[in-house]
């Protein structure tokens, strides 16, 4: 298997498991009126400690990073701005409205970036990236919408906490990839999220008393949502960025709200509809499309 290959793997598997959290997610919010920043402190703790754990296991240095004065700014921008206010904004977004809605307004993200390297590099993106773009976008509307505007009717805050999720996916994607040209995925994330973590824990009324109050299954769903919906899966897109670019990542992310409908489906019983059917072909349309072509990362 080719790196590129992987990379493209890495970075489907993850989305997949993004869309799953978020809709265990939202059901943990509305069914068991779980404190979202109480959620974003456990799962981001939990993961980071275990991130670094297991990298020091592998033998990798867990302090050297901090030792280059900008690799330690940096870390500490991608900690707050990127890891941090990318889960915060986006469960904020859930909790407000649906986690279909949410997905949608973050996964704006791409054109974020296009424009972005569309400016600091002053030319455009080639046909393949806009096409790609407009596909992965389309898909993602008509799985959300199943071509109905009015079906994203959500409130005011979901909408803002949405769009601001949105770039700072962007801020993610493109701060990760810098990082990721000198330390190891491992340390990156794991500091990230454990610094995100610690950020958060004053907006948090009581760190471990709820899990005295909460039952069988909804700690199930939780350990879904820390160990597959955030451990593995910001492990394996940081890590997918290693081998594609960062345009090519954050559209191919777009396969998250493709499982979120899927695990609707099969677990909610929601009805699939046409459009929605279309625009899933459409966001497999985006990974053949850019499976096949070789484009540049940019640096």
């Amino acid at each position: 298997m080719s790196a590129r290959t992987k990379g493209l793997w890495m970075v489907i598997i993850a989305a997949t498991m993004w869309g799953l959290s978020g809709t265990a997610a939202q059901w943990v919010f509305q069914q068991k009126h779980v404190g979202t920043e109480w959620l974003v402190c456990v799962r981001m703790m939990i993961s980071g400690i275990c991130l670094l754990a297991f990298a020091s296991f592998r033998g990798v240095p867990l302090f050297h990073i901090w030792r280059e004065r900008n690799s330690r700014l940096l870390l500490i921008l991608f900690s707050f701005v990127g890891m941090l206010g990318v889960q915060y904004t986006y469960f904020l977004s859930i909790a407000y409205g649906n986690a279909a809605a949410a997905t949608l307004l973050q996964y704006l993200a791409p054109i974020y970036i296009v424009l972005y390297f569309f400016i600091r590099e002053r030319k455009h993106p080639s046909v393949s990236i806009w096409g790609a773009l407009m596909l992965a976008i389309c898909g993602t509307f008509l799985l959300l919408t199943n071509g109905k505007i009015g079906a994203l009717s959500i409130s005011f805050p979901a909408f803002l906490w949405g769009v601001v999720s949105g770039v700072l996916l962007a801020f993610y994607t493109i701060c990760s990839a810098k990082l990721l040209k000198k330390w190891n995925s491992l340390i990156i994330v794991g500091w990230a999220m454990v610094i995100g973590g610690v950020t958060i824990i004053p907006a948090v009324d009581s760190l471990f008393a709820p899990f005295v109050t909460l039952d069988f299954q909804t700690m199930i769903v939780i350990s879904f949502i820390v160990i597959c919906g955030t451990l593995l899966a910001f492990l394996l897109f940081v890590e997918s960025i290693r081998h594609l670019s960062p345009t090519e990542s954050s559209i191919l992310s777009s396969v998250e709200p493709l499982s979120a409908i899927v695990a609707s489906v099969l677990f909610l019983h929601v009805s699939f509809g046409f459009f929605q059917t279309v625009g899933s072909l459409l966001i497999i349309a985006t990974v053949i499309l850019l499976g096949k072509q070789k484009m540049a990362s940019p640096s």
